[in-house]
């Protein structure tokens, strides 16, 4: 079974597709289009907007990353990607995939691209976004920030001056929208830095686009579950055609990822039917794009 929608920037293509044999429904999103350059665009802006890797998109389309982008260049842009997991209502976020996902009565509604904690600094690792269960607590418009000590300490020791509370404003990291979770780490924000969506920058919060935070704030409601995963590799099946998703795994959780992928295939009862020399390919490059891995013949 096939289904079209339309139903973000992100996404331009929805399937669903069920395979008996397997007893799996897999939801895959997006595809391939045509970006037409906009004043202000950079590289590192296009791909917070779309959820890629500004590399990848750099690479499709031949650009020399040292020079600015022409106002109606048109750009090549791949954005499909597998669903890591499925549910009823609420919230997924994947680490590896730095996307949102929301669900609303048994519907794929809304999908985000989102700048996550970074992986460490300075040799430190306590600003990773923790995986887990969570339920949103709160939502505010204007919000105040509340300082958290780490970030007074590390203000203190990149020599700026300590801030304990930051007023509603242009300079305030959280934007104008706030929304709180159980995980006292973990606010859903609109961010006053763009281009660290859809990137590893954050120290811990969920940070997204002013254009993506102002529709889900008003989506989401409070009590409404989610879940944090970490899943940087992934398999989708959709009509007979199998498809492969391999991001890096940033936080370094996976030891071994030919294992795991191997695993997941095996379990999926594919092994016959996928092509291992594109699979070494996608592991070697780690695009973050769903790609068929079908055996030509298959």
């Amino acid at each position: 079974m096939n289904l079209m929608i339309n139903y973000s920037t992100l996404a331009t293509l929805f399937i669903l597709s069920f395979i008996p044999s397997l007893c799996i429904a897999d939801i895959i999103v997006g595809g391939e289009i045509t970006y037409t350059v906009q004043k202000n665009d950079t590289l590192q802006l296009i791909g917070a907007k779309f959820g890629v890797d500004w590399k990848v998109i750099a690479k499709e389309n031949d650009i020399d990353v040292k020079k600015h982008l022409q106002v109606g260049q048109s750009l090549r842009v791949n954005t499909r990607r597998i669903v890591p997991k499925v549910i009823n209502n609420g919230i997924i976020i994947n680490i590896p995939d730095r996307t949102l996902y929301f669900f609303k009565d048994g519907q794929l509604k809304s999908i985000y691209p989102v700048g996550l904690g970074m992986p460490s600094w300075r040799g430190i690792t306590i600003w990773r976004t923790p995986v887990g269960k969570f339920k949103i607590i709160g939502k505010r418009k204007n919000p105040t920030w509340n300082v958290p000590e780490s970030m007074q300490w590390k203000m203190q020791l990149e020599g700026k001056p300590v801030q304990k509370i930051v007023l509603p404003g242009p300079d305030n990291p959280l934007g104008r929208y706030a929304i709180d979770t159980t995980i006292a780490s973990v606010v859903i924000h609109e961010t006053i830095w763009p281009t660290t969506v859809y990137q590893f920058k954050s120290h811990g919060c969920v940070r997204m686009l002013p254009e993506h935070i102002e529709k889900f704030f008003y989506e989401v409601e409070i009590n409404t579950s989610g879940e944090i995963i970490y899943e940087p590799v992934k398999l989708g099946i959709s009509d007979n055609r199998i498809f492969l998703e391999i991001h890096r795994d940033i936080y370094g959780k996976i030891k071994d990822l030919r294992k795991k992928l191997k695993h997941l295939i095996e379990q999926r009862g594919v092994s016959d039917k996928v092509d291992w020399h594109k699979i070494e390919k996608l592991i070697r490059e780690k695009s973050g794009i769903a790609e068929d891995i079908t055996l030509q013949n298959y």
